[in-house]
């Protein structure tokens, strides 16, 4: 009995074991089979690995063209005929490679090609900030990626990415995979590498950069075009250039002395060489571009870009600019900036967003964006400004919009204090310091009189309804509502000025301000095609009345004269000029039945000119745009 317990224990343990046994059998072999999986995938994606001599080609590319309404101007293409100067990494400075290294591959010497840590990390990061604000894409995934893959957002894409790249660095060394990423890199609009950027950015071979300059270079790898000193961001290309330094301070490449000491120094830039035409228009147009489509698609998308621009029209726009704002430098005025728009459309005809996108910042060594007197890269046309009595036509509609006012409504001239408004009395006085007693609402318009027109924004039309119609005939930027709005005491952006003058041009009817006609794709076929619907926004009789004032040459005549440069002769033309109370902005707005021109004069870093009136500096070259629309040079 004891004998056969003995051997049915013996049994029952050989038995387990054998159960163990097939289990740990079936491990192996699914293990086997799974690793048997991943070679077929791994070698499968990996077979495509091309040669290396591919990494020193580009993408056949497809430029995308922008040009005039009529398509037979082309004012710039995107990414054609692209610069790219291949130079050995021996010839690459080393602190050029950490700027890069630390600021878009912290373990670039250290994993296979796939940051596993970094992966989490950002993940983690992005969790706790619910949105997407740190990448994990090692320099070989970037390298792979942009020159090799489609642009499909798809696992099967992201499979191969990873492959690719751990394929990549077991057969090439580190070094060689980062000489091929600094050389095809794009680093700004048709510049691929450093040694092309190098040379744009700063006229210098990249052998010979400061820390600064490489810091800029390798802050470009984000954003190229955003980012571009050519551009209109330069404060945010600096400021991640100094988050290139944090970096390379937190990684170990610099000391805490020594990039604070980097931060700190001036860089200065090479002008820009790429051939353009309407340079602040086009540069928006490319900016929406890049917004609807992505930069990485227009490199190679091949489209075809019809433009709002009158191509004759913006040539005589920065001739008129050029000329007068040569002579306004007497009045300590620096700058200027014009658009025209057509208010039946919306088009956008004329943009010139600085006297001089090719000249230098004024005066010599100045900081952008802080004491320049002029700038030539940011658009003055969508920058907020003070536009002084300009405003004052939005108020007079509002009040016009009753029907108990008309332009024959008198309102009382004289010395009138309005209340404390931000913790000071508010006693406005007229341009020439005098009072005129009772006086017509169309007198008061024509003369642009501040106590009249404080009157009707209060009393007549009320500070909302002013600010609401303000807003429904295009104005975009915040309006105060105090008292000194009608005088100019909000700022307005000049684009959005021209089209909310527009409404008056087209009797009440409304037209947004649009940039793109149409766009054909490399077939031909159209993807994209501007339609507008107008709205009314103003009555007709309304708009009708103030066409006919700001076009009444006697009724502006006391304050202006007879023969001002608000005077066309067997012409009417609907102007308004605006001056703030400091000299710092200069307006001259008005219309035709055709067209919306409005001018600023002034500087960028809003110092007060030497009595810069809208008459005598911004109107002159209102005059002569008009003069050419009219056929009258």
């Amino acid at each position: 009995m004891a004998q056969r317990k003995f051997f049915r224990k013996i049994y029952k343990k050989n038995n387990n074991w054998k159960k163990i046994a097939g289990i740990f059998k079936f491990l192996i072999l699914g293990m086997l089979f799974l690793l048997l999986g991943v070679g077929l995938i791994f070698a499968y994606y990996a077979k495509g690995l091309p040669r290396p001599e591919r990494f020193e080609q580009r993408k056949l590319i497809q430029p995308t063209r922008i040009y005039d309404r009529t398509g037979n101007i082309l004012l710039y293409e995107l990414f054609a005929e692209h610069r790219r100067i291949p130079v050995p990494l021996e010839k690459i400075p080393e602190h050029l490679k950490q700027a890069v290294v630390a600021t878009e591959d912290a373990n670039f010497w250290q994993h296979p090609g796939v940051d596993i840590r970094g992966i989490a990390r950002s993940f983690w990061v992005n969790l706790r900030a619910g949105r997407v604000v740190q990448g994990a894409s090692t320099i070989t995934q970037q390298l792979i990626r942009s020159t090799f893959l489609t642009l499909e957002r798809s696992p099967e894409r992201k499979i191969r990415e990873i492959i690719l790249s751990l394929e990549l660095e077991r057969r090439y060394s580190k070094e060689q995979i980062l000489e091929w990423y600094l050389n095809q890199v794009p680093l700004g609009p048709n510049l691929y590498g450093v040694e092309a950027a190098s040379q744009s950015f700063f006229n210098k071979p990249v052998s010979e950069i400061s820390v600064p300059e490489a810091a800029i270079l390798a802050a470009l790898i984000r954003a190229p075009s955003r980012l571009s000193p050519f551009g209109p961001n330069l404060d945010q290309l600096l400021a991640r250039k100094d988050h290139v330094l944090r970096r390379m301070d937190k990684v170990g490449y610099l000391s805490p002395e020594q990039a604070k000491k980097y931060k700190q120094e001036k860089i200065e830039f090479a002008r820009p060489i790429f051939p353009i035409k309407a340079p602040h228009f086009v540069m928006e147009v490319k900016q929406w571009l890049i917004s609807k489509y992505s930069e990485e698609y227009l490199r190679t998308a091949g489209f075809k870009v019809y433009t709002t621009i009158n191509w004759d029209l913006q040539q005589s726009a920065q001739k008129a600019i050029t000329k007068r704002a040569e002579r306004n430098q007497r009045f300590r005025a620096f700058n200027a900036g014009l658009v025209a728009i057509d208010p039946h459309t919306g088009q956008i005809l004329a943009m010139v967003g600085s006297k001089n996108w090719f000249g230098a910042p004024y005066p010599e060594g100045c900081r952008p964006g802080i004491n320049c007197l002029f700038e030539p890269y940011p658009n003055i046309t969508l920058r907020p400004r003070q536009p002084g009595s300009a405003f004052k036509p939005f108020v007079y509609a509002a009040v016009f919009e009753q029907e108990e006012y008309n332009d024959q409504t008198v309102v009382l001239d004289e010395k009138t204090n309005f209340g404390v408004w931000g913790g000071r009395e508010f006693i406005p006085r007229n341009f020439d310091g005098r009072f005129r007693g009772e006086i017509t609402l169309r007198d008061s318009l024509a003369q642009s009189l501040n106590i009249p027109s404080v009157k009707a924004f209060i009393d007549l039309a009320g500070k909302e309804n002013s600010i609401k119609l303000a807003r429904n005939m295009g104005i975009t930027t915040p309006l105060p509502a105090v008292p000194s709005l009608v005088l100019g005491g909000g700022e307005v952006r000049l684009l959005d000025m021209v089209s909310a003058y527009g409404v008056f041009a087209t009797q009440g009817l409304r037209v947004a301000p649009s940039k793109i006609l149409k766009i054909r794709n490399n077939n031909g076929n159209i993807i994209q095609e501007t339609r507008k619907t107008p709205r009314r926004v103003l009555g007709i009789d309304t708009a009708r009345l103030i066409s006919d004032v700001l076009a009444d040459n006697e009724a502006r005549a006391p304050v202006f004269g007879q023969r001002s440069a608000l005077y066309f002769e067997g012409y009417p033309v609907s102007v308004k000029t605006g001056t703030t109370d400091d000299f710092r902005d200069a307006w001259a707005v008005g219309y035709t039945d055709s067209i919306a021109i409005g001018v600023w004069v002034g500087n960028n870093n809003n110092s007060p000119m030497r009595r810069g009136l809208g008459l005598t500096l911004a109107a002159p070259i209102f005059r002569d745009l008009i003069n050419y629309s009219l056929g009258r040079n």
